[in-house]
């Protein structure tokens, strides 16, 4: 995938929108030092050409009874392309499944589930294994988030 250039401008402009989305243009402009129809273009760009994929409002799980997150390392034997879309489809139509992941090294698959409880998370462990054939599932739970952000460094561009 080609690298995408941007300017310190769109830089500042993704900066800004990391944090909040719900800026209006006017301040965006502001905050860049630009006037407000070349800021709306310029982000307008920047979806256009994929760097900004969505703008989301972030949800805080417990207070949406969502207080267990856990990590599942998934092992298979199975490496074709059939399994794989068996896999990934029903993984995807698993809502409580907001990470998947393929792997290098020892574990195939890492998925993020968050779920109300121990009780709830044996309910989607259950449906889990039945979606594909699997040779060894392993779940971590985590028991207090250290850190997390959705921020993207922008000392790569």
């Amino acid at each position: 995938m080609p690298r995408t250039t941007l300017d310190p401008v769109d830089r500042k402009i993704l900066q800004l929108l990391q944090r909040d989305a719900a800026l209006s243009i006017e301040e965006i402009a502001e905050a860049v030092s630009i006037s407000t129809t070349p800021c709306w273009r310029r982000i307008r760009r920047l979806e256009s050409i994929g760097v900004i994929r969505a703008r989301v409002a972030l949800v805080e799980p417990r207070k949406i009874n969502l207080g267990l997150t856990a990590f599942v390392a998934v092992r298979t034997n199975h490496h074709n392309e059939a399994w794989l879309e068996k896999f990934v489809g029903g993984v995807r139509g698993m809502p409580e499944v907001v990470e998947l992941h393929r792997l290098s090294g020892d574990i195939d698959y890492l998925l993020k589930v968050v779920c109300p409880d121990m009780q709830r998370f044996d309910e989607i462990y259950k449906r889990l294994i039945k979606v594909a054939e699997l040779s060894d599932v392993s779940s971590t739970f985590s028991m207090e988030v250290l850190k997390s952000t959705t921020e993207l460094p922008l000392d790569y561009v």
